[in-house]
């Protein structure tokens, strides 16, 4: 039956069971190997070389493995078992290394390179992709000796494995971790909200009368922000401190590893360090020019960073009655929640009744049906234990768990129906944390081969949960998660690129973020919030009052949040530019000494939490060194989302431009091109702090 490997549009993801996996990529590792080698050949064939047996016929020859690969590794992300584990651990190490062999692959290589030399003239689209991929090529070794592509591909495989490691130490971390209270009393501070989810949880776990706490987002950062019971704060921050430091989770060993392992490649393929290898081709250009953009933003807010610093220490000071001196780490969000309400009036809390997570869907849609000319439809779906003999008489759609959901979306004008996607929101136990977005299918868009066919994507997130029958009730930054994320789904659904790989999100990584984060604003605008921020009661809007003070103390602690960001990324860069030549025998005190003036003074010191970082280390690559892309596109969509501002935060004209001229682009274009012609000018390097309030 070889399950994983059907090219249904609507996964059937009942039959994607742990026992097919090896069974299955074996197979479609032999069949993609076949395919690899019957291109290599060609070079010295004699054939006649052109786009369709070259370029073509090693896409189209990697496309079964690619989507049977990727739905292993979307069920790891999302239905995690010993089973399922187990059989994506065993393959790993043999999918890796076909991956990176096809860079290494010498014919391959010389069959690529004849046909690049003396290609027609193609569609610009086209041409740019031959450009890109022997430009991949290169940069994974197809130009080293044998012995130094055989230990590339070593090296690579070595990657997946280790990091692969190190997201499941993570996982099992947090889930190894909980809390149980039975006295209330200890639980002094807390909104209602919390209370609930956290007796909720409790009560699942079989525990009646009683709270439980863990260490997912919706369950421990309200403990933190609100918690009177200062002990409970600590205890809880340390248990978050400690994810990935201790065995059996303990992620330092890999760490070292894996940047050992990425300098190693990255200088094998003529690269100084990581950071140059990444960055080479991104609108960055070097890891040298992304660390001094960082740095660049920092002094411009340092002397805010240390004025809110010394603030909060004051206010907290001044509230007790001590003398002012450094907080604990654990302190420093419930103390800035307090001083927030103090200068603004203001708790985020209070928003909470106004967020139901499906009137924020469904008002989401609605802007981007008004904006962007689409049309989304929620379509019924059935989810079927794969453990069960259920069937599905009316074919409907199916999801991997009874909380997730199918959509689908269409052009307005035409009816076209452009995609469809999956979304699910809520944590669970085996599920890993963030948020993210991923795509299973490219639709086709070049009609020299065939009829348009629709894309296929998906959503997920670690939202607040629903308590009993009520919708789940979110907080503003969940709710800016839902557009973030949708505004990534976006640039894949809405993609018009000819060629599959240069389609949505298939962009330079610090470009990748712009369409996400440009969504984020029109949480903040009252005509947009007036579409779905309704109560959940009575359906009201929210009211002017709260809404002002909300806009008011939106740029609270600005300058902190900011330079949170920019640590993340300079920590990133750092250690992929300067620790293999540090000398130094560990990476607390080497982190330490980079990030000098980046952390406020505390009198417990925090360390970092760069054994639970996902971005930078759960993938071979993934953000790693280009955890900077997050500041360098919210650059770019503070500056875009002005356009918004002057011609109508809800024009469709605008919106269509956006969707015309960055959404269907992917990588088709140069990206600096995609925003000058969005904006007619280049981006505006100040339009971020001016945003956040931070420049006149």
């Amino acid at each position: 039956m070889h399950p994983f490997l059907q090219n249904d549009f609507q996964i059937r993801w009942s039959t994607l069971t742990p026992d097919h996996i090896e069974t299955d990529i074996e197979k479609a590792l032999t069949e993609a190997q076949a395919k690899v080698d019957s291109v290599a050949a060609l070079a010295k064939s004699g054939t006649s070389l052109n786009y369709d047996n070259t370029i073509v016929a090693l896409d189209d020859g990697l496309e079964t493995l690619n989507r049977a690969w990727g739905l292993v590794s979307h069920l790891d992300s999302v239905c995690n078992s010993p089973e399922l584990r187990k059989a994506h651990n065993a393959m790993l190490p043999k999918v890796s290394a076909f991956y990176s062999s096809i860079p290494l692959n010498e014919g391959l290589w010389q069959t690529l390179s004849a046909f690049a030399e003396r290609a027609p003239t193609l569609s610009p689209t086209k041409t740019r992709y031959i450009h890109e991929t022997l430009a991949d090529f290169r940069e994974e070794g197809a130009d080293l000796p044998p012995a130094k592509k055989k230990r590339a591909s070593e090296l690579q495989s070595r990657l997946a494995e280790s990091t692969q490691k190190y997201s499941e130490n993570c996982l099992d971390a947090i889930n190894a971790w909980e809390k149980i209270i039975t006295d209330v009393t200890e639980l002094k501070g807390l909104p209602q909200s919390a209370l609930d989810a956290a007796k909720q949880n409790a009560q699942q776990k079989g525990h009646e009368n009683a709270w439980r706490f863990t260490l997912q987002a919706p369950s421990f950062i309200p403990v933190l922000t609100y918690a009177e019971n200062n002990a409970l704060r600590k205890e809880l921050w340390q248990a978050y401190a400690a994810i990935g430091r201790n065995e059996p989770h303990d992620n330092r060993e890999l760490v070292r590893e894996i940047l050992d392992l990425r300098h190693e490649f990255a200088q094998l393929v003529g690269q100084a360090n990581f950071a140059d290898h990444v960055t080479e081709r991104r609108m960055a250009a070097s890891g040298m020019a992304a660390l001094k953009f960082g740095e660049a933003i920092f002094d411009k807010v340092k002397t805010s960073f240390d004025q809110e610093a010394q603030a909060l220490r004051d206010y907290k000071a001044k509230v007790t009655g001590h003398k002012t001196e450094p907080l604990e780490p654990w302190e420093a969000s419930y103390w800035a929640e307090h001083q927030r309400k103090a200068n603004y009036d203001f708790d985020e809390e209070a928003l909470r009744p106004y967020f139901p997570i499906n009137r924020v869907i469904d008002g989401m849609f609605d802007i981007a049906q008004q904006i962007f000319g689409l049309r989304i439809e929620v379509e019924e779906s059935i989810y079927i234990d794969p453990r069960s003999s259920a069937e599905n008489p009316k074919s409907l759609p199916e999801v991997w768990h009874p909380e997730v959901k199918f959509y689908k979306l269409y052009d307005a004008e035409s009816n076209e129906l452009l995609g469809a996607f999956y979304a699910d929101w809520h944590p669970r136990e085996s599920k890993r944390g963030g948020a993210w977005m991923n795509y299973l299918v490219t639709g086709n868009r070049d009609e020299s081969v065939g009829a348009r066919t629709p894309h296929l994507g998906l959503i997920c997130g670690n939202l607040t949960p629903s308590i009993g029958d009520q919708a789940a009730l979110l907080n503003h930054r969940e709710v800016e998660t839902i557009f973030h994320e949708f505004g990534h789904l976006l640039h894949h659904l809405c993609g018009e690129v000819e060629v599959k790989s240069l389609n949505g999100v298939n962009v330079p990584w610090d470009f990748v973020e712009l369409p996400s984060q440009i969504m984020e604003n029109w949480c903040w605008e009252r005509e947009s919030l007036d579409i779905f921020a309704r109560h959940h009661e009575t359906g009201a809007p929210i009211p002017e009052e709260l809404f002002n003070k909300m806009l008011a103390a939106r740029n609270y602690m600005k300058a902190s949040a900011n330079v949170r960001q920019l640590s993340f990324g300079k920590m990133d860069l750092e250690l992929h530019i300067n620790w293999a030549n540090s000398g130094k025998p560990d990476l607390d005190p080497f982190i330490k000494s980079k990030l000098q003036g980046y952390n406020a003074e505390y009198k417990t010191e925090p360390k970092s939490h760069i054994f639970n970082f996902g971005h930078l280390f759960s993938s071979a690559t993934g953000y790693a060194a280009g955890y900077y892309s997050y500041k360098w596109a919210e650059v770019l969509d503070a500056d875009a989302f002005t356009r918004f501002q002057e011609e109508g935060i809800l024009n469709a004209q605008t919106g269509r431009d956006f969707r015309d001229k960055i959404l269907a682009k992917g990588n088709s274009e140069d990206p600096m091109k995609l925003f000058k012609d969005f904006m007619h000018r280049a981006p505006d390097p100040d339009a971020l702090l001016r945003r956040d309030g931070l420049l006149a």
